[in-house]
């Protein structure tokens, strides 16, 4: 057997069944008419926020990094408990303003911007997080031949970065940002061009699990902030610190405790310099906030034996859950939290392998799982489905197409 991820806490048994929102699997499905189907909870999303609030100091906001989940109801719902947005390309912009989300609270990252899309974010009066000083000047050109001043951030990539985080994004040779020695210079140039100058955006790394190196990071962030500040010789308007926070996956995994972040914090901006005592703060969070209020729901299309091996065969699949299959840059492959939803309140009976549809052996969305004995019909969940799952899977992959999507 191979042990499965820890399934996030806030789901119920209802009626033997796996509930969300009040409503069982099978009645999700049927409100969906389709299988597969991501879930997506309100109440989780709400619940997510409130905790973060209470443990984070007053005067940090929090920013919604879209790329996590951009579905339309999602971005509705998180306009409501959310201080900012940020997108990485002229298609989240889209989807955001047609959310109703007021552009003065979007910014944009993300190296290769084309310049269409910084015509649109500078028509639109989004942010730009700057990337490179190539970036910057095509910026300020459009912004003059426009005749709108450019609301202008500089993305750092800063010396150090997010120990034991998933990805890393800063320290060393990076696509991302400007080397923080080259910031200053840059900085001054977009001041002098009468841009609206935004600040500072330091993006480490993400899916962290480990505390003590999400509170390290955040206490170098600052301190390159205060230096860059100095350095530049104006205030800093703004200051994007960057996320990180991660979510269980895997078995051993352990969800991180908040309070310590934000007593730290708190410790933090009790001292702060002074050019840095009016700055606005914030985090970025994606997956934290809604990776663990999703479920991927697919049902089982043929139960079948191979050798000494069972195998539950569903309709969904990796073309749906790349990163549940193993195949989102994981180096070993673990098991995600999966269930049978029909039988959510069942024992364990039997051990399975649970593959999608897909003519690939890397179709796999759980290996040698202990689980409910399951039939043909039986709907299969897998947790942890609010974050890069519809957008960040090939869909197109042999002609399957994408999954449904609901909020609830």
């Amino acid at each position: 057997m191979k042990p499965l991820g820890p399934i996030p806490e806030g789901y119920q048994t209802l009626d033997g069944e796996l509930a969300v929102g009040g409503r069982t699997a099978s009645q999700l499905v049927e409100q969906a008419g389709q299988t597969p189907l991501f879930v997506y909870s309100a109440q989780h999303l709400d619940r997510r926020m409130a905790a973060l609030r209470a443990a984070m100091p007053d005067r940090l906001g929090i920013n919604y990094a879209v790329k996590a989940n951009p579905f339309e109801p999602v971005l509705r719902h998180m306009a409501g408990l959310v201080d900012g947005f940020d997108i990485a390309s002229d298609g989240e912009l889209a989807i955001a303003l047609a959310a109703g989300i007021d552009p003065a609270r979007v910014s944009f990252a993300g190296p290769g911007k084309c310049d269409g899309e910084l015509e649109a974010a500078i028509s639109a009066g989004v942010t730009l997080n700057c990337e490179s000083e190539g970036e910057a000047a095509r910026t300020l050109a459009i912004g003059e031949r426009m005749g709108i001043a450019p609301r202008m951030a500089i993305r750092v990539n800063p010396e150090f970065e997010l120990r034991g985080s998933g990805m890393k994004m800063g320290g060393g040779a990076k696509p991302f940002g400007v080397d923080a020695h080259r910031v200053p210079d840059l900085a001054k140039q977009i001041i002098a061009a009468s841009a609206e100058w935004r600040g500072l955006h330091i993006f480490t790394g993400s899916q962290a699990l480990n505390v003590e190196a999400i509170i390290e990071t955040q206490g170098n962030v600052l301190k390159l902030a205060e230096t860059l500040s100095d350095q530049i010789g104006a205030p800093l308007p703004k200051l994007n610190m960057g996320g990180g926070f991660g979510i269980p996956y895997f078995p051993g995994d352990e969800a991180i405790d908040l309070a310590p972040i934000g007593d730290a914090l708190d410790r933090l901006f009790d001292q702060l310099p002074d050019n840095l005592a009016e700055t606005d703060f914030c985090i970025e969070l994606g997956r934290y906030l809604v990776g663990e209020g999703g479920v991927y729901l697919t049902r089982i299309v043929d139960k079948k034996d191979s050798h000494d091996l069972t195998y539950l065969i569903t309709d969904g699949g990796l073309h749906h859950q790349l990163a549940a299959s193993g195949n989102f840059g994981t180096v070993v492959r673990r098991n995600y939290p999966v269930a049978i939803a029909s039988r959510f309140d069942a024992e364990p009976e039997e051990v399975v392998n649970v593959v999608g549809c897909l003519c690939t052996p890397l179709d796999r969305l759980a290996d040698k799982a202990h689980l409910p004995a399951a039939k043909v019909g039986d709907l299969v969940a897998v947790f942890c489905a609010g974050a890069y799952g519809a957008t960040a899977s090939p869909a197109a992959f042999l002609g399957q197409g994408p999954a449904a999507e609901i909020l609830v």
